[in-house]
């Protein structure tokens, strides 16, 4: 008799990447001991061009194309993400099944020694940052900092910093913590100063969706609570359209059976902001996400866009 195929888990080589695959291999096999997992790692193109921004080269998608490909060849079953990686459109052969407990959605500053607050770096201090929403909002917040473009992984990303290249970059509190570099935080940035990522802190689980044992087999890892506020913010950025080269930032709460949610749409340069607020029902997140969308867009958000669209 044959034994049974293994689960494969689609991932990225970073680091990060495979920390996150592993997390999830191994709550996989708390909640089903007998399933044999094995991990296939792969390169995208989002990883192999490093030396423009993702909005020249395409966007966010450009990390999982090549991870769907492999589930749709029958290489892998699953593929574990960063949501804030993930288009706000799933391509209709895939679902995200499941969705773990959100970590800190916050963005850090990671400065040079003698720096503690954003408002501590001196004029023109060079930040890095591959992404157009934290620029977008740096600009708002200190209009004479000097931004520079930031690709690679988080241990690239910190050694250009640790070299003098830079006085300080942008970060997510969620990957650092994960390998283990939270004590590299300067500070948490409250998201009034800088909204987070659509998705920012949550890890996502796709597989396909005509394969349903294994998102039965998934849903022993579903977070309901983040998958509420993880549909209304990502519902804000479908309806808006988002992508890489539209600065968009969306932060959703719960709070008892409430979800408080905050949206951000920017001009790169951070010239130009709308930003609005809204609550109600968890039960109609999606519906809150795109309500909060049409009220920013018709606040002047949808010129916005169109001009980025165009630019």
């Amino acid at each position: 008799m044959n034994a049974p195929m293994p689960l494969r888990i689609a991932t990225r080589k970073s680091k990060l990447a495979l920390w996150q695959a592993e997390h999830v291999a191994a709550l996989l096999r708390r909640a089903h001991p007998s399933l044999d997992i094995e991990l296939v790692p792969l390169s995208t193109q989002g990883d192999r061009i490093l030396d423009r921004t993702l909005a020249a080269i395409g966007g966010k998608g450009l990390f999982i194309k090549e991870l769907e490909v492999a589930m749709l060849e029958r290489r892998a079953d699953i593929a574990v993400h960063s949501m804030k990686d993930v288009p706000a459109e799933v391509p209709e052969e895939f679902q995200i099944a499941a969705v773990l407990e959100r970590a800190d959605p916050r963005d850090a500053l990671i400065a040079s020694r003698g720096i503690a607050r954003l408002e501590d770096l001196p004029p023109r201090a060079r930040i890095g940052t591959s992404s157009l929403r934290r620029q977008a909002q740096l600009y708002a917040a200190r209009p004479d900092l000097s931004i520079e473009t930031l690709r690679g992984n988080v241990e690239t990303r910190l050694r250009r910093l640790d070299s003098g290249e830079l006085d300080a970059i942008l970060l997510a509190c969620a990957g650092l913590t994960r390998l283990g570099l939270e004590s590299r935080i300067t500070v948490r940035l409250d998201p009034k100063v800088c909204l987070p990522a659509v998705g920012q802190g949550v890890i996502g689980i796709e597989c396909r969706r005509d394969d349903a044992s294994t998102s039965e087999l998934l849903q022993a890892l579903e977070h309901p609570a983040t998958r509420c506020v993880l549909d209304a913010e990502r519902a804000f950025a479908g309806r808006l359209g988002g992508s890489c080269q539209s600065p968009i930032a969306a932060h959703a709460r719960l709070q008892a059976n409430q979800l408080h949610l905050t949206g951000l749409v920017a001009q790169p340069d951070g010239a130009r902001m709308f930003s609005d607020f809204l609550e109600g029902s968890a039960n109609q997140s999606a519906s809150l996400g795109k309500e909060l969308a049409e009220r920013l867009m018709a606040a002047g958000a949808a010129d916005l866009l169109e001009q980025l669209r165009t630019a």
